[in-house]
């Protein structure tokens, strides 16, 4: 308990503070993020935000850790730092946005694999070479699918980095229930960072995350994922718990994939504001309506990755079930929400 307190409020303090400097170094050097007609902004706002999450994230941890549990958590720092570079040259325009989805997270979500961290689901269910290989091939989807998901929920002034403040708030109490102390340091030095960070990005904001910083909430969320252990709970409530808690990053995603996929046009590829707060704020709630009832459906997510923690198979099924149909539902009802269509291009902004 100690090692999270500590590792939160050095990331809080240390993501407050170094959001000056670096906003001041991204106007010097031209690193803004200039008004458009997908642009809720009207003004050039500064992005590299990322980065004081980053360094944050880094001195948190490296503070909170010593020995052993250092290198436990240097493959998970590495496949950050990559793409959390990644998306900052993407930020610049320095790279094709496909290299960031099919190279950069699956080449992060490889180092973590190389680390020991993968997913737990078809060794136990199969057992044998068969099921490492398989567990192998979800631990990449899983970590590309959650990186990519918060990199087009940067949409928003608060969105993404509240939506992963309020995760990591979960995942820090789930894995403190567990006794897992690593994950839940790590999950504590997540929400400090990203709390801090709101401190200048809520709306109006005055500095922007970038997809560097994104891509980097991302990944850290795909793998506390990972690395979270339900000691008590059976096979399913274990799996199902990170999904619950990414609820509303999942939500968003299946509404965007679908919405777009039924117009002909690549989910992750092309640019509009037909995001669930998008829309959710066309319908009357305004942007920080918006923001906050996205916060909401994360913290239920996370208040039933608690509950289904502690149920029976039969119970977590359940559960399961519903959240599902509530997605669907939620996105059949979005769907039909006014939104405003923007023209049809390709872009490594969603």
């Amino acid at each position: 308990m100690a090692a999270g307190l500590l590792a939160f409020f050095v990331a809080l303090f240390a993501s407050m503070m170094l959001v000056v400097p670096v906003r001041a170094f991204a106007l010097r050097v031209g690193m803004v993020d200039l008004p458009g007609p997908r642009k809720v902004h009207r003004t050039p706002i500064p992005l590299l935000g990322g980065v004081a999450m980053y360094v944050a994230v880094v001195i948190a941890v490296l503070l909170a850790f010593d020995g052993p549990a250092r290198a436990q958590i240097a493959g998970i720092l590495i496949g950050a730092t990559l793409v959390a570079g990644v998306g900052i040259l993407d930020d610049r325009g320095m790279l094709h946005h496909q290299i960031k989805l099919f190279v950069g997270m699956p080449l992060a979500a490889g180092i973590l694999l190389v680390s020991g961290i993968r997913v737990q689901v078809f060794g136990v269910l199969a057992g044998g070479r068969i099921g490492d290989i398989l567990d192998a091939v979800l631990t990449v989807v899983w970590v590309v699918g959650i990186t990519a998901s918060f990199s087009i929920l940067d949409h928003m002034d608060g969105l993404c980095a509240g939506v992963a403040a309020t995760a990591s708030a979960f995942f820090a109490l789930l894995a403190y229930l567990n006794g897992q102390t690593l994950v839940t340091t790590l999950a504590a030095a997540v929400l400090g960072a990203a709390t801090g960070f709101l401190r200048w990005n809520f709306k109006p904001a005055q500095i922007f995350m970038g997809d560097g910083g994104a891509m980097f909430l991302g990944f850290l969320m795909a793998t506390l994922g990972l690395k979270l252990r339900l000691e008590n709970a059976t096979h399913l409530s274990s799996w199902l718990a990170p999904a619950l808690i990414l609820g509303a990053a999942i939500f968003d995603t299946t509404l965007v994939t679908i919405s777009r996929a039924r117009r002909g046009l690549l989910p992750f590829a092309t640019p509009g504001k037909d995001h669930a707060a998008h829309r959710l704020s066309n319908l009357g709630l305004g942007h920080r309506g918006a923001v906050v009832a996205l916060y909401l459906l994360g913290a239920i997510g996370g208040g039933a990755a608690v509950i289904v923690s502690y149920l029976s198979t039969r119970s977590a099924v359940l559960v399961g079930t519903l959240a599902l149909a509530i997605i669907l539902l939620g996105v059949a009802y979005l769907e039909r929400a006014p939104y405003e269509r923007q023209p049809h291009k390709t872009s490594a902004e969603s």
